[in-house]
């Protein structure tokens, strides 16, 4: 038969549709089988044809929608491989809306935590560290968002950056950009990212893991936060975790802001601890599906996918890896109520700078030396002392009470 008699082909259906029967399928397969199984090829084809339009047809191809392709998610890409990443996380006190209900309802914005987060080049190393907002520093002029310029301000108290911003330029940026400017000014790092979590935003990170696991070492309450727990192994949600983590008063806390930023590495570093144990940084889809819930009520500039793709190039990393610590200081010569800075903060800044362990490399273990073999051929022999065993090396130790270092493997061992 010629081309042009040809009956007009119908457009095939897509291939992730081809289950779909319709009509005209069903009856070639009716015809082929009844003519060649039942009947023969010769005589059975108009019975064949009488009982396949005895059938009504159904015809749906047009109507259906097409399924999803069977094909696997790629990982998270890291848009900052190869780099170093230094971000400020910001915890604002900020007292509208939401957070009105959770901390009263307040004008202003203050920044009560902040923890300056170093990721390593090579994604092996995580490392925050915690400055005291009663610390006192040089804050730079800082651009806001209004067009004005603040006028630098020497020895003022650190967190007063976040609130120059926000009183003089009205809004988050001008706040968080004062901010980022504070700390490289004082520190020489360069912040790559900033992110601003507030009361709800950290309700949701923890309710989001499903609590995280606590030490409480004895009863603690406090009539400000709300706080109330009893001694003992505990599981925090995300309203008691934020109690615990904002408690300066009250049963076993000295109204200091340090103490409550050493309280408040505990939960980060126990958090950390589920976020691993939970192996949600090395399945790409249930790592959006946290950090969606996570980010909540959280500002940043780091993009949604660039902090995926960051989180994710850390699925391999030790937790003795992740270390936390308050930045070294003293009390103030000014002020006993503020804080200063030591000078083993300028290492500590300089070494996060160059991207190499903020406590420094540790010291080689020391080798004893051999004695020299005797030249007096009447000298008995002499037996080598069998060899030391190896031992670990210790990292560098902060000299500076209450700010020394540890590990989120540190807090793995931690029982009550």
């Amino acid at each position: 038969m010629s081309s042009r008699h040809a009956a007009p082909r119908r457009p095939r259906a897509p291939r992730h549709a081809r289950n779909l029967h319709s009509h005209g399928v069903l009856r070639g397969v009716a015809l082929a089988v009844t003519s060649v199984v039942v009947f023969g090829a010769a005589g059975g084809a108009a019975f064949a044809t009488r009982l396949t339009n005895n059938v009504d047809g159904l015809d749906i191809d047009d109507l259906v929608v097409a399924a999803p392709e069977a094909t696997s998610a790629p990982d998270p890409a890291d848009a900052h491989a190869g780099q170093a990443v230094n971000v400020l996380v910001l915890g604002s006190d900020q007292r509208d809306g939401v957070n009105a209900e959770i901390g009263g309802d307040e004008k202003g914005m203050r920044s009560d935590t902040t923890v300056l987060v170093h990721v390593s080049a090579d994604r092996t190393r995580v490392e925050m560290v915690s400055i005291p907002r009663d610390s006192l520093v040089d804050v730079p002029a800082c651009t806001l968002t209004n067009g004005k310029t603040t006028k630098p301000q020497s020895n003022a108290i650190f967190n007063s950056a976040f609130a120059l911003g926000w009183d003089q330029g009205g809004d988050l940026e001008s706040a968080a950009a004062c901010t980022v400017s504070t700390v490289q000014a004082n520190t020489g790092i360069t912040i790559n990212n900033v992110v601003v979590v507030d009361f709800a935003g950290f309700q949701n990170m923890i309710n989001a893991i499903g609590g995280v696991p606590m030490c409480i070492v004895e009863d603690v309450s406090d009539d400000y936060t709300g706080l109330n727990l009893t001694a003992g192994q505990q599981t925090l949600d995300g309203t008691t975790a934020l109690q615990y983590a904002r408690a300066r008063h009250g049963t076993t806390f000295d109204g200091s802001d340090t103490m409550r930023a050493g309280r408040q590495q505990q939960l980060i570093a126990n958090v950390a601890n589920e976020v691993l144990s939970k192996n949600l940084l090395t399945d790409g889809a249930q790592l959006v599906q946290f950090l969606s819930a996570a980010t909540q009520s959280v500002t940043t500039n780091l993009g949604v996918s660039d902090l995926t793709g960051l989180a994710f190039s850390l699925r391999g990393i030790d937790r003795a890896n992740i270390t936390l610590m308050t930045v070294p200081w003293a009390p103030a010569r000014s002020d006993r109520n503020r804080v200063e800075w030591t000078s083993e903060a300028d290492a500590l800044w300089a070494n996060i700078a160059a991207d190499v362990p903020m406590l420094g490399e540790p010291d080689p273990p020391v080798v004893p030396e051999v004695p020299a073999e005797t030249t007096d051929p009447a000298a008995p022999p002499v037996s080598e002392a069998p060899a030391p065993p190896p031992t670990e090396p210790t990292p560098t130790e902060t000299k500076t009470p209450g700010v020394d270092a540890f590990t989120a493997a540190d807090a793995t061992t931690t029982s009550c």
